[in-house]
């Protein structure tokens, strides 16, 4: 669907600028925008190899399997359910640290692997792998609110395009992160609440 959309966007700017005589501009925007995007992946690519780097520094000395067990109790308070799950617990500790660390691009494996594992926990449960339970749409709600105490992506936009301090945006991002974030957890144990007294 977003495929489409794009497609409508462009076509219809194509078009727009048929008609009012603007193809030249329409042209060098269209160079100018694939010479940044290449500019940007680079840029980025040197920021990934960096912080994907030190994530894994970091497991190989024991830091990402300490924090695991640390935020494991507050896991289980948010998914009751996968109290005794501790394969999925694991991936779903990886993609929250990640998350965290503003590491969008390392805890999406994690995060696919948590959704894999809630799906084999369906199966041997008898339930219909093809529709998401509970734990999977919360998990997915934790992920897309998490908290980010360093907004790596966020950096590095705003220092390709030329911004003074590009690291000003950190403090309002763990502002609105940590909003977002309580907001789900409260949507999560509201939303639990509401199926345990439906299923009694």
């Amino acid at each position: 669907m977003l495929n489409y959309l794009w497609a409508f966007m462009i076509l219809t700017g194509i078009i727009y600028g048929c008609f009012h005589g603007t193809m030249a501009e329409i042209s060098n925007a269209a160079l100018d925008s694939a010479k940044e995007a290449v500019n940007l992946c680079i840029t980025m690519l040197g920021v990934m190899s960096f912080w994907t780097g030190l994530m894994q520094i970091a497991q190989k000395a024991g830091i990402i399997a300490s924090l695991t067990q640390k935020i494991t109790p507050f896991l289980r308070f948010l998914f009751p359910s996968l109290r005794n799950e501790q394969r999925a617990l694991e991936y779903i500790s990886t993609n929250v640290i990640a998350n965290i660390l503003g590491l969008g691009w390392a805890c999406t494996p994690a995060g696919l692997k948590a959704m894999e594992e809630m799906r084999q926990i369906q199966l041997r449960c008898g339930k219909n792998p093809d529709i998401a339970s509970n734990e999977m749409c919360g998990f997915l709600i934790l992920n897309i609110s998490s908290l980010q105490l360093i907004p790596v992506n966020m950096i590095v936009y705003r220092s390709q395009y030329g911004s003074v301090n590009p690291t000003a945006i950190i403090a309002p991002a763990i502002l609105a992160t940590s909003f977002s974030t309580l907001a789900g957890i409260l949507f999560l144990k509201i939303a639990d609440a509401r199926s345990r007294r439906h299923n009694y």
